[in-house]
This record gives C-alpha cells, structure tokens and sequence, in this order.
C-alpha cells in the first residue's frame, strides 16, 4: 500500500505547532492538519498562518488539511493561503453537500488532490454525484458526529446504512474504499479496535485517528490475519497454476473476483507495522 490509500490519517490542530510536529513523527501515513473543529474561533487566523509557514516546504509525510467549512466566511481565505503550497499532499472538505462545490474548489485552487466529507443526511444522499465530481477528488469520507447530530441517531448502528451507501458510492465512482471517521475516545483501545473490526467488515479501508496512541490498533485492524494470508496464498498460487475459474481441493470455488482479492490482501499485508 502507499500513500495514496492511506491506512491511518492523524489529526492535529492547526493553532499548536508542536502538536502538529509530534504528529508528523508519529509515523502515521497522513497527518491532517485541521483548521476547523479544532481551533477556537479567535485563532482561526493564527492556525492558518502557521500552517502557511510549515507547508511552505516539502513534509517528510504526506499532510493534508481539513479547511473550514465551504459555506462559511472561512474557508476561501483557508484556499488562497494554502492550496498551492509545495508542502500541501491534500484538502479535505468539511460538510460537502453538492458536486458543484467540489468543481468549485477546483476553480479556485486549480485542483490539489481533494476529499469530500460528507456529514450531512443531503450530503450522503448526493454521495455518488460528489464523489464523481471531479478528477481531482480522490476521496470521500463521513463525518459521523455531525452526521448523526443530523439525523438524530443514538445508537452506533444507526449509521450503517449511511456507513454503506459511502463505501458503495465510492467504489462505484472509482474511488479508493473510504475511511473510517475518528473514535472520539482515545483510551477506549478495545472499542475502537471492535469498531475498526466492524467498518472492515463494513468495507472501509483504515481510519482517521487523533492521538498517536490509536495507530496501531487501526493497523493491526486493517492488515491481512495470518489465516487470511494463507487463504490469499493460497488462491493466488492456484489461479497461477491454472488460469480461469476452478476448485481449491476443500471445495472452494476461485474465480477472477476472488483472485483479486487475494491480490489486494497480499498487498496490504507488505505494509510495515506500527510499533
């Protein structure tokens, strides 16, 4: 896997520098810089100034930023200060209702790699007409908390089927699987590994985090079981041998979808683990 199907995107504010420089050692595949939920109003302006300054040159990890949100006063100051900017890997884009503001933000930026999330009942609705909206998004993601403060859902699973019509809309815009939104309890580690488990299944491929300490729980998460190695082994060396559909000797049928997979599993298991 590379960065550009990230299994884990750390936060970081924007208004605390160091905070910001621990994140980039942290050995996380993206550090996101946030401008928008976490920096208190008075220090929008600082926020986007310091990470004017450090994105003023090349980061030894990719580092997006999560602007303010694209229907405020905000967030076209946030574009014009950042977008073209040599340390800059990426833009994510709060609370996205509509393809045109993805185009939008295109005109504007002349296209950094961009990621929509959707936090919003309208904004998971137009799922599939954002995440085709254009060649420069690369991806969509939810945002759960606003999402469900929306919908007024209590309980986790009510999310599921928004959770699932995501990860359909981006799979069929040819987007990268989706991410999974952040465990806002950073030392429920049993909770967000059971949470990770359950967007795995769910078809998300790793997960925003914002404390160091939950990168290697969404890793070991996401990366292949040993059984699941095995089983991809397996597949891929008898499709190797015998080109077309066929039958494992347990009875297992194999065909061109199921030797993709296998694929894909021997990929992402070539990734090193977090310590």
């Amino acid at each position: 896997m590379t960065a550009a199907s990230p299994l884990t995107w750390l936060y970081a504010p924007g208004d605390r520098p160091r905070v910001v420089a621990k994140a980039l050692a942290a050995g996380a595949d993206v550090v996101v810089v946030d401008l928008e939920d976490a920096v208190a109003p008075d220090r929008k302006d600082y926020a986007r100034e310091a990470t004017a300054e450090l994105l003023g040159e090349p980061q030894p990890v990719p580092v997006h930023v999560r602007v303010n949100a694209l229907d405020g006063p905000l967030a076209a100051a946030d574009l014009a200060a950042l977008a073209r900017l040599p340390g800059l890997s990426g833009l994510r884009l709060p609370k996205v209702t509509s393809p045109e503001q993805i185009t939008g933000v295109v005109a504007a930026t002349g296209g950094p790699p961009l990621y929509a999330l959707l936090e919003t009942a309208l904004g998971v609705e137009r799922a599939y007409l954002i995440a085709g909206a254009h060649a420069s998004l690369r991806g969509i993601a939810l945002g759960e908390a606003d999402l469900r403060a929306d919908l007024g859902v209590r309980g986790d699973t009510g999310l599921d089927w928004a959770r699932s019509r995501v990860v359909v809309a981006a799979r069929a815009a040819g987007l990268a699987p989706p991410s999974q939104t952040v465990h806002p309890d950073t030392r429920d580690l049993e909770g967000l590994a059971a949470s990770c488990a359950h967007g795995r299944a769910l078809g998300f491929l790793g997960r925003a985090a914002i404390h160091p300490r939950q990168l290697p729980i969404i890793e070991r998460a996401y990366l292949p079981t040993e059984r699941e190695l095995e089983e991809a082994e397996t597949i891929v060396k008898a499709a190797t041998a015998q080109p077309g559909a066929l039958a494992l000797p347990d009875g297992r049928f194999v065909d061109a979808a199921v030797v993709a997979t296998a694929q894909r599993t021997l990929s992402l298991a070539r990734r090193p683990v977090l310590s």
